[in-house]
């Protein structure tokens, strides 16, 4: 796995780790990132955001928030997350 994904709330880190793909809601609609991705920054809506990593697939819903990708690394910063 060469997919790095960080989510940050205003709370703190939520997650930071190696993930195969991630699921985001975007706000022209869901899309998926998946390894050596085009560079994107774009803005998310409150939807479900999901990722799978090792341990399996995880889902959580978040209430909006920004994502960028870049050079496989997935940085998203999320408003809030369930």
């Amino acid at each position: 796995m060469a997919l790095h994904l960080e989510i940050i709330t205003p709370e703190g880190r939520f997650y930071n780790g190696e993930v195969t793909s991630a699921t985001l809601p975007g706000t022209m609609g869901t899309f998926q990132v998946l390894n050596n991705h085009a560079p994107i920054i774009s803005s998310l809506d409150k939807g479900p955001l999901s990722y799978v990593n090792q341990e399996g697939k995880h889902s959580y819903q978040i209430d909006g928030g920004v994502v960028e990708v870049l050079d496989n690394k997935i940085t998203v910063l999320a408003e809030s997350i369930q």
